[in-house]
């Protein structure tokens, strides 16, 4: 079949979802997908707005049907849906049940295979049974750890002989290494339902398709890990903090320098108070690119000053965080340098060498250990804990893009309020 662009709109509000497969068609999007989500909130009547407002275009209606298959076919079938989405984790059964009721009320089967142990198998018992499409699905929790469905799309493709369609994070960068490794049916989500511009978004998505070639991004790409740095620079420490639950930032970091943006894994310090002997040797011994988190207590007097910052310099570090007490501040912001502190004072203390460096260390309540990421900017600092930074650096990106599309409809004449259905979703 002819390659086919398929825009999942996965929202939870139907004049958002509307708004954008609107964009969506004009950028060239074939088949429109009402998303789990979307069927979840709105119920069938997001079926038949999409038939209604574009007769000529697939709906796909993503019902991922696990049980009474044939009632649920059906529903969505006479709702206007071309194509409806089961799971391939169901039993034969519902699976049976569902590609009957399709050929009765005219509609095909999209099997979904997020999360079966053994995707090719399953894929051809499915064929097997009637199956119209076989769908490869990398889950959102799983592309947020930098994982990819090309591999497994691959051998799918090469162990069924009907159309495959994949979703997962696919974006213009990646449509045509779909198409490459086997996909007849690319399904693209937030790489347009979060484009500030969905009509340019899908464009793209459209033109990579077309031509074999990809075509730069700048969203909607996920760090693998040795982009951690790179990625973490375009997000804010705001971000990071939704991305964290409405957690992670160490209370009180303030900036000394207004403007300047730190990223880097940790390198841990403890000092006793205003003891400035074991923060400066553990700038000779961190690595460039590290930021340096000082435990001082939280009191004065400073462990900090101009000449530690023009050593930190020189070794290239990212940046400092003290929870305790700095000096020399005007010194230190004329250099620029990203230092984070709670407290300033001119008065510092001896040289005695107390402390401890490299060991994990707990600051305000937050615990940060060697190698976790501190990103900090003009909010604050927040901590990335190193066991998940992949996750929760996409994460973080994911925020990002979801407030550029909700910048973009309140620069158009809304309101937060307005983009935000807030009343709508006001617990009762």
């Amino acid at each position: 079949m002819r390659p086919v662009l398929q825009l999942a709109l996965d929202f939870v509000d139907l004049p958002r979802a509307l708004q954008v497969a609107e964009e969506g068609v004009a950028g060239g999007a074939d088949w429109l997908e009402a998303g789990t989500p979307l069927i979840k909130s709105e119920g069938l009547e997001a079926i038949r707005a999409l038939k209604a407002r574009w007769p000529d275009r697939v709906i796909v209606a993503d019902m991922k049907t696990m049980d009474a298959g044939r009632a649920e076919v059906e529903c969505a079938a006479k709702a206007g849906a071309r194509v409806v989405g089961v799971l391939g984790g169901a039993s034969d059964a519902t699976l049976k049940e569902c590609m009957e009721a399709a050929r009765h009320y005219g509609a095909e089967i999209v099997v979904d295979m997020i999360q079966v142990p053994d995707v090719v198998a399953r894929s051809k018992e499915v064929e097997a049974f009637g199956a119209n499409y076989i769908g490869v699905h990398l889950a959102i929790d799983e592309q947020m750890q930098g994982k990819t469905p090309w591999e497994t799309l691959r051998e799918v493709a090469e162990a069924v002989s009907i159309p495959v369609a994949v979703a997962g994070g696919v974006n213009s960068e990646t449509a045509a290494l779909a198409l490459e490794a086997g996909a007849s049916i690319v399904v693209v989500g937030g790489a347009i339902t979060k484009s500030a511009d969905a009509t340019a978004a899908t464009k793209a998505v459209k033109q990579a398709m077309e031509t074999g070639t990809a075509v730069k991004s700048e969203y909607f790409v996920r760090a693998t890990g040795p982009d951690l740095r790179e990625m973490l620079m375009r997000v804010s420490a705001a971000n990071v903090s939704d991305a964290l639950h409405r957690s992670g930032d160490i209370p009180g970091m303030r900036p000394l320098t207004p403007g300047a943006k730190m990223v880097g894994p940790a390198f841990t310090v403890r000092t006793a108070p205003g003891d400035w002997a074991k923060p400066v040797e553990a700038i000779d011994m961190a690595n460039p690119g590290d930021v340096l988190v000082i435990d001082a207590g939280g009191i004065l007097p400073a462990c900090w000053g101009e000449l530690a910052t023009h050593s930190a310099i020189q070794m290239k570090l990212a940046g400092v965080v003290i929870y305790g007490a700095a000096r020399d501040t005007s010194d230190i912001r004329a250099l620029g340098f990203p230092l984070f502190s709670t407290l300033i004072s001119p008065t510092a203390a001896e040289a005695k060498g107390f402390g401890e460096i490299g060991v994990p260390i707990r600051v305000e309540g937050v615990a940060v250990s060697p190698g976790d990421w501190i990103i900090g900017d003009d909010d604050g600092v927040c901590v990335i804990p190193k066991d998940k930074a992949v996750e929760y650096t996409n994460r973080a990106m994911d925020v990002l893009e979801k407030e550029n599309r909700l910048r973009a409809e309140i620069l158009a004449g809304s309101t937060l309020s307005r983009v935000g259905y807030l009343q709508r979703w006001e617990k009762k």
